[in-house]
């Protein structure tokens, strides 16, 4: 899974039904009138032309992923998303490249609607397992960022049984976080799991105003990523 694709919870046009439809694991429905063309959660802001670097480690060694925010939009289920491009690198060789799905509803709460990802190895693309898209085999977005998260909240965050089932649970929205771009307060932090990967388990940080600054692995793997640099986009970025 992405590094900004982080988990979606059962979703709704406002966030007390939101609530309610992740307690008892039902995506919503979806109505494209609902939802507003700009990106502009605190915790998750997506204004295209933004870049997000990130430096850490996996199982596998020292990695940098790259996150873009582009000025491509793709349609789904009738609501029109913004593309976000994630591209992980190990030792300077590209391994995995995902295009991930976001639209926000008119109260500010962030819809996830799928990926697209790609492994690769050699130059060449090896798997895309995890890719999974709203409205195709079943499958139901979810929110990957409240408008008012508050600690206690629980979510899912991918409805694609057997491919992506991640869900969160909001642990504190008071926490201080140092990474290499800079010291954050007030700081959301998450538990994100999978019902897949029961042996896995992150804390996600994410900074008003600047979005995912870090993500450890507290469980399972030994994985760390934090934000080492953002390339804000140009004033006058055209927009599609």
């Amino acid at each position: 899974m992405a590094l900004l694709a982080a988990l979606a919870a059962g979703a709704c046009a406002d966030n007390g039904s939101a609530d309610a439809s992740a307690r008892v694991g039902k995506p919503a429905k979806v109505d494209p009138a609902d939802f507003v063309k700009k990106i502009d959660n605190p915790y998750l802001p997506l204004a295209p032309g933004t870049k997000l670097h990130y430096k850490g480690v996996t199982k596998d060694g020292p990695q940098e992923d790259l996150v873009e925010v582009t000025h491509r939009t793709k349609k789904i289920l009738g609501v029109r998303t913004v593309v976000v491009r994630d591209t992980a690198t190990e030792r300077g060789k590209v391994v995995e490249v995902t295009d991930d799905w976001y639209a926000q509803d008119r109260k500010g709460n962030v819809w996830y609607f799928g990926e697209d990802s790609k492994t690769i190895k050699n130059g060449k693309v090896t798997s895309t397992e995890g890719s999974w898209e709203a409205g195709r085999k079943g499958a139901r977005p979810g929110i990957v960022m409240k408008a008012h998260p508050k600690p206690g909240d629980k979510y899912r965050q991918e409805h694609a049984k057997g491919v992506a089932e991640d869900r969160a649970e909001v642990l504190s929205t008071d926490a201080r976080v140092s990474v290499p771009y800079g010291t954050f307060r007030d700081v959301l932090k998450t538990k994100d799991d999978s019902p897949l990967e029961p042996e896995l388990v992150e804390n996600k940080f994410y900074a008003k105003g600047v979005g995912s600054v870090r993500e450890v692995a507290v469980k399972g793997e030994k994985d760390e990523l934090e934000l080492v640099k953002v390339d804000k986009p140009r004033p006058h970025s055209p927009q599609r």
